[in-house]
């Protein structure tokens, strides 16, 4: 039997994939109402086909409000959300003495394992005073592989397991080496510490990538070059990979980077070491993130008294709900007091937090006589729209375009002033 504690997003999609590989499971949470609407299939967030994974698994997992139902597992996985405060820094708050609870209600010999993103030296702190209470108990550090919307295929099939342990050099225990093996990837153990930083220096690699690539596809725009002419080649090179993450954006946004980063710059401080490339990726992400209001005033707001403004997205990327840190909101908020108005297939805004934005039920209604259209996430079903259909919709001819949801010939063959990432404004309108 499988224990989850804390029904966080993470939580639901690992205790959902535990059950989709066969295995019982028991996923707690003090909160009752969200326990029943797990149970009725009811999810409180998406993820593409997560609803689909939980109606098949269902029959093997058990939402629960009370905690004692955790005694009969012998492996305990700790899934609560670690939120971030306004500077983004890691808030474990209560979260160790939950884990030190549960730890009174396990069986004898159970493995409890840490799932949820803490900083460096926070497991090492919980083992040592477990080891007080409870010497019979393992504990582990597994890092979390969650990518919002890509939750289902991240559980499913990880690229590597990286487990933290208080002995590296010893087996892991066999009821969890058995777990790990469901998912047949790669098992990397290592102690404690490596692997808290392990998950940070992944992030940090991926933040070093979305910077690069930004900062050439701005050198991009100036020139006249074309970023997704440059891209190809880079990935042919050995040294970089095919798989190298090269898409320029509007900054860094989502949470989790900017947590990772502000925990090195943190522990950089404390120990004397030197960071200061993560400021400048800060730094870089800041000016990135104003790309649209920078093109926004270069066409619009600065020609146009009272514009209308159209935004297609609101989430921070495609396939999630998730706002947290989004360049959409950031935009929204500062186009106060002009009109817009904005659609997202999943991200509804709370009544009254942005009183000049009125919410449409479709990406063409928000578009009736706007002056310029905005894509600020580029969602799937806007590939699927014509730009024709705009044209006739719009009243302005701009489309502000960061990811290239829309098709630049079409648009420039309607007389679309269309801009986007890493292409010079010149190649945009040929």
């Amino acid at each position: 039997m499988i224990g989850f504690v804390g029904l966080s997003h993470l939580g639901i999609v690992s205790c959902i994939a535990a059950a989709a590989k066969g295995f019982p499971v028991v996923a707690h949470d003090p909160d009752e109402a969200l326990c029943a609407a797990l149970h009725d299939s009811r999810l409180p967030l998406f993820e593409p086909k997560l609803e689909e994974l939980l109606r098949a698994a269902s029959e093997r997992i058990r939402f629960t409000a009370d905690a004692s139902a955790l005694a009969s597992c012998g492996l305990i996985y700790f899934a609560q959300d670690v939120p971030t405060d306004e500077a983004n820094r890691s808030q474990v708050g209560s979260f160790p003495e939950r884990i030190y609870e549960i730890a009174r209600l396990a069986g004898p010999y159970a493995i409890l394992v840490v799932l949820s993103q803490v900083p460096p030296g926070f497991v090492r702190r919980v083992h040592d005073r477990l080891r007080e209470t409870r010497p019979d108990l393992t504990l582990i550090y597994q890092v979390e592989t969650l990518v919002f919307g890509r939750a289902v295929e991240r559980a499913l099939q990880p690229e590597r397991i990286i487990v933290g342990c208080s002995y590296p050099e010893s087996p892991l225990p066999e009821r969890y080496r058995k777990f790990l093996e469901a998912f047949g990837c790669p098992v990397l153990p290592m102690r404690y510490e490596s692997a808290e930083l392990a998950k940070i220096s992944i992030n940090m690699c991926l933040v070093a990538a979305v910077t690069t690539a930004n900062t050439l596809a701005e050198l991009c725009e100036a020139i006249g070059a074309d970023w997704s002419e440059i891209a190809p080649a880079l990935k042919l090179d050995r040294r970089i990979g095919p798989h190298a993450y090269l898409t320029p954006g509007l900054g860094i946004a989502g949470g989790n980077l900017e947590r990772d980063l502000v925990t090195v710059r943190t522990l950089a401080r404390e120990y004397g070491t030197d960071a200061g490339i993560v400021d400048a990726w800060l730094a870089n992400s800041r000016s990135r993130r104003d790309w649209v209001l920078r093109m926004l005033h270069l066409e619009v707001l600065d020609r146009i008294a009272t514009p209308v403004i159209a935004v297609w997205g609101l989430a921070y990327k495609p396939d999630t709900a998730s706002t947290k840190n989004s360049p959409a909101l950031a935009l929204v908020d500062a186009l106060h007091p002009f009109a817009v108005r904005a659609y997202d297939p999943q991200v509804r805004l709370d009544d009254g937090a942005y009183p000049h934005v009125r919410q449409t039920s479709t990406p063409g209604e928000a578009c009736v006589g706007a002056d310029v259209l905005v894509v600020t996430t580029p969602w799937a079903e806007f590939g699927s729209i014509e730009p024709r259909d705009l044209a006739e919709r719009m009243r302005g001819r701009v489309i502000i375009d960061p990811f290239s949801a829309l098709d630049p010939r079409k648009c420039a063959a309607l007389g679309f002033v269309h801009h986007r990432l890493g292409v010079s404004a010149r190649r945009c309108a040929a």
